[in-house]
């Protein structure tokens, strides 16, 4: 077996693939030799580029089957899917319209299942591939204010592991959970700079990812690396969130006391 991440000669679709952590992934794709098609509904301004390379953008809103089935049967080939488009605002389900929470869903559930059904037959013709799932820790502990958002990606990562059975063994199907990445747009939800650095002293690695190490883990499940991997939920969370508790515990320790252990 190869312990290399050369993907020379694939064709990775990344959705979501131009802006933020998708153009992370797209780049450290191309940086893997493969070709890359960045899916998304509206054109950036600038492409990922890597390798001396750059992404091919196709217009594409992966929540249309229609548009979907189309966009699969033109390709040459597929054999990397990275169902990467998502997000939400903070919006508490009591508030905001109703269509706002079910199209939230739409977005982060429904456009990977679309994209993973019309794919999966052309993956088949050329003998197999990968489906990288983007989730997020929002799926797998309270997700306050962004409720929709963690119901869609905690149905995402039981549609992996669902997927992964259904079409094995050609087809490996995993989820990459995320905690918090730093993007272009990390000033919209964690403050200015003094804020997000306050934010990323709250994970135990002490900062916050970044989309390129985001990619890298991709391409990892992607590549033959990980050929016997699927069904599973890899997490990428810099350690996770300190419990509560803890701190707490300290607070309330009186001057006699020690830490048990």
């Amino acid at each position: 077996m190869s312990l290399t991440l050369d993907l020379a000669g694939k064709t990775a679709v990344v959705t979501g693939g131009v802006r933020g952590v998708g153009a992370g992934i797209s780049r450290a794709f191309l940086e893997a030799g493969a070709d890359v098609v960045a899916v998304a509904r509206r054109e950036p301004e600038s492409l990922p580029e890597a390798g001396g390379r750059t992404a091919r953008f196709v217009s594409l809103d992966a929540r249309d089957p229609d548009a979907a089935q189309a966009f699969a049967d033109g390709l040459d080939r597929v054999d990397v899917l990275v169902n990467n488009a998502g997000g939400a605002p903070f919006l508490p389900l009591a508030e905001g319209p109703l269509r706002t929470h079910l199209k939230i869903i739409e977005l982060n559930l429904g456009s990977a299942l679309i994209m993973s059904r019309v794919l999966q037959p052309r993956m088949l013709e050329t003998g197999g591939g990968s489906i990288v799932n983007i989730g997020s820790v929002s799926g797998v502990r309270p997700s306050p204010g962004t409720s929709a958002y963690g119901a869609a990606k905690a149905g995402l990562h039981s549609l992996t592991r669902s997927l992964a059975v259904e079409w094995a063994p050609h087809v490996r199907v995993n989820t990459l959970v995320l905690g918090m990445v730093r993007t272009e747009t990390a000033h919209l939800h964690y403050g200015d700079e003094e804020g997000i650095a306050a934010i990323g002293r709250t994970v135990p690695l002490g900062r916050l990812g970044t989309p390129d190490e985001v990619g890298v883990a991709c391409v990892y499940l992607a590549s033959d690396l990980a050929a016997y991997v699927t069904g599973t939920e890899m997490l990428m969370h810099g350690g996770g969130e300190r419990p509560a508790f803890l701190d707490a515990a300290t607070v309330n320790k009186g001057p006699n006391e020690k830490e048990s252990r």
